[in-house]
């Protein structure tokens, strides 16, 4: 079966203790990083399947790859995070801005 994609790292050993043979390649940075964001594509739109704690781990795994390719670590992310959510808050409240005048 062709899959053309980017997988865990672990996929291909898991493949082959299934008795299956996997055959893989290395990317280079740029279409790494283009894959990755095929893979945060891939993920978002499972989670709108399966709206599932699952779907939202996949795509925390990829976001953490993706702050890696632009190094950006994740410390530096989370801080990130932080001081955005400081300034600008979270959607907890569910605030739907219709029109400003």
């Amino acid at each position: 079966m062709r899959y053309d994609k980017l997988v865990r790292d672990k996929i291909p050993a898991i493949i082959e203790r299934g008795g299956q043979k996997a055959v893989t390649r290395i990317l280079e940075e740029g279409e790494y990083f283009h894959h990755l964001e095929a893979k945060l594509d891939e993920e978002v739109a499972e989670f709108h399947r399966d709206k599932n704690a699952e779907e939202l781990a996949d795509i925390l795994e990829v976001v953490y790859a993706l702050a890696d390719s632009i190094g950006c670590d994740r410390k530096t992310l989370l801080d990130t995070y932080e001081k955005k959510h400081q300034s600008r808050g979270g959607f907890a409240d569910r605030v739907f801005l219709m029109e400003t005048e």
